[in-house]
């Protein structure tokens, strides 16, 4: 069956030339006349170590044991094995280092997180379920802030999340007019698909009771009026172009903040995922500015926003697989759908208790053109798809605009893929598109899709690893970053075991997996669908990405995963975090 996304004007026009980016790059600009530096030669290199590192070493290699150590030479790793082993290798002006206390384990990778949109909100006061455990600590926390803004700056938030709150409450005008009648108040949906802005705000930005629904994007109303609540980009990008954004002098620092917290979960690379989406193709730029005046604490690759089309990014210099080491331009990024939790992904069936399934973000002609584009440019094509029909709309693209090419080794991805069904497993298998899941959907968010959003069937459907498995895919796990936290361990746990966090029950338990599979899907998996094969093991001939754990994944017991904790974190050889 064809599925066709509504014919309303405002829901097919969020691909226009002024999409959500050009909001957010108010008051920021990038860096110019930077170049994109080219390949580098990635042979290991074969001479004594320039230094030995002896302790246990989980080798992330299935099967092996552990070993006792690891040579490195310029960045890249050239013995694993036992002291004997290594022996050779050390030379006069070899270092040894002994680890007496953790595990030596493959660095993670973080296969889909958001660096330039977490930049923006990073700073912001956390009004996550997490930091507040009631509807009312969301309030207070909010009026706290109020109270410490000063006379004519703006009232912010970020992770605020209704769905997790009995009755879903919003965060309407009303409240917020309360929490500050005279400061403007701006806060974001942890799914970035939703804002709630206070009258004060609303009159900055122009918008009043009668103000039209823009394209791609609705304003919230409750009897003919606004009630604060803007739901995706087309609304949210009003208020986005009114509110004060950061320096790049303060952009570059929570980047690097950023980073950093990345290397302190132990991971070593991770994917942007909407890279251009903030500031355009310079981001690309600043991220080599920035590797250039120290090194970056972790690896990035990028997926390049396809609504800038690929002139913007060929004019910049960002061409696919351009780059070094440490930043590199890989992917071609693409959104279908909303999210789930916010009611704006798209499904076959409507939501409980409504009477919409959330729709798709563009014609199908649309999303063939884009996907098109990437693909005669070259990228790797990574398409966003959350609901069940936007995995079969994904699909039908992906079949449409693959159709005659040769493009395997391109290791197209689909993600999120958070509701599908084993059809669709198929369909990807032999489209040769891999999945990617945020996983700790269904350690947040399970119950609430079970209980409230969905009902028990579609949950049942949430991150079908199992499935992907089955249908002989190479499923890796992510966090989406700042959706949810950069915790790799915790997203392997919740594979195996699917348990949710509000009520200890497993959903679906026909969908765990192996805890091979599943550390598998945060290292060598993610790894491969983000072009990076020479990572992802401790093995020779790897780069020397490793991180010092407090216990062995690969022989602790799964459910103690998220206590494990890391200690150490290298890059190339070289430390990036140490606790």
């Amino acid at each position: 069956m064809r599925l066709t996304p509504p014919t309303d004007p405002a829901h097919l026009t969020c691909c226009s030339p002024t999409p959500l980016h050009v909001a957010l790059a108010a008051g920021l600009s990038a860096p110019s006349g930077l170049e994109v530096p080219a390949g580098i030669d990635r042979r290991p290199v074969n001479r004594r170590a320039d230094r030995v590192v002896f302790g246990r070493v989980a080798t992330g290699v299935p099967g092996a044991a552990e070993a006792d150590g690891i040579a490195i030479s310029g960045g890249m790793i050239t013995g694993v094995g036992s002291a004997s082993d290594l022996d050779s290798l050390v030379g006069p002006g070899t270092e040894i280092i002994t680890v007496a206390d953790g595990v030596i384990s493959p660095g993670l990778i973080e296969p889909h997180m958001h660096i330039w949109t977490t930049m923006m909100v990073d700073p912001w006061p956390d009004l996550s379920p997490m930091a507040n455990p009631a509807f009312d600590d969301v309030v207070a926390t909010l009026k706290k802030a109020a109270q410490q803004t000063a006379e004519g700056d703006w009232v912010k938030g970020k992770l605020f999340d209704p769905s997790l709150y009995p009755g879903e409450p919003n965060l309407t005008r009303d409240i917020l007019d309360q929490v500050s009648p005279d400061k403007p108040v701006f806060v974001l949906n942890a799914s970035m698909h939703f804002a709630y802005i206070n009258s004060k705000a609303m009159a900055l930005a122009g918008l009043a009771d009668d103000t039209p629904d823009p394209p791609g994007g609705f304003f919230g109303r409750a009897d003919g009026k606004l009630n604060g609540v803007l739901g995706e980009s087309g609304a949210i990008s009003k208020m986005l172009a009114v509110v004060p954004q950061p320096s790049q002098q303060e952009a570059a620092g929570t980047i690097i903040r950023i980073l950093q917290g990345a290397a302190a979960a132990g991971v070593t690379s991770v994917r942007e995922a909407a890279t251009g989406a903030v500031i355009g193709t310079g981001e690309v730029g600043l991220l080599h500015q920035l590797n250039a005046a120290h090194p970056l604490p972790v690896r990035v690759s990028t997926a390049q926003w396809g609504l800038l089309g690929n002139d913007a990014w060929k004019e910049a210099g960002v061409t696919p697989f351009a780059g070094d080491d440490m930043v590199r331009a890989v992917a071609w990024k693409v959104v279908t759908d909303g999210s789930n939790q916010g009611r704006s992904g798209y499904f076959e069936q409507p939501y409980l208790n409504e009477d919409t399934g959330g729709h798709a973000n563009m014609t199908p002609e649309k999303l063939v053109e884009l996907m098109t584009e990437g693909l005669d440019a070259g990228w790797q094509l990574m398409v966003h798809a959350n609901g069940d029909a936007a995995v079969e709309f994904a699909l039908e693209g992906y079949e449409a605009a693959l159709a005659g090419r040769e493009t395997a080794d391109l290791r197209h991805r689909m993600e999120h893929v958070s509701f599908a069904f084993d059809q669709n497993f198929a369909r990807m298998a032999k489209a040769g598109v891999s999945p990617s899941f945020l996983m700790n959907h269904v350690y947040f968010w399970g119950r609430v899709f079970r209980d409230n959003i969905l009902g028990p069937e579609r949950a049942d459907r949430l991150d079908r690893v199992a499935t992907a498995l089955k249908h002989g895919l190479r499923p890796s796990l992510h966090s989406d970053f700042n959706v949810t936290k950069m915790q790799p361990l915790l997203s392997a746990q919740t594979a195996v075991l699917r348990v949710m966090r509000d009520n200890g029950e497993v959903l679906n338990a026909a969908e765990c997996v192996s805890a091979e599979e599943a550390l598998t899907a945060i290292t060598t998996n993610a790894a491969w669908q983000i072009h990076a094969d020479d990572r992802g093991t401790l093995e020779v001939g790897k780069r020397a990405d490793y991180t010092i754990l407090s216990d062995n994944p690969w022989t602790a017991a799964p459910d103690s995963w998220h206590a494990i904790t890391v200690r150490e974190t290298r890059v190339g050889g070289e430390v990036t975090f140490s606790s």
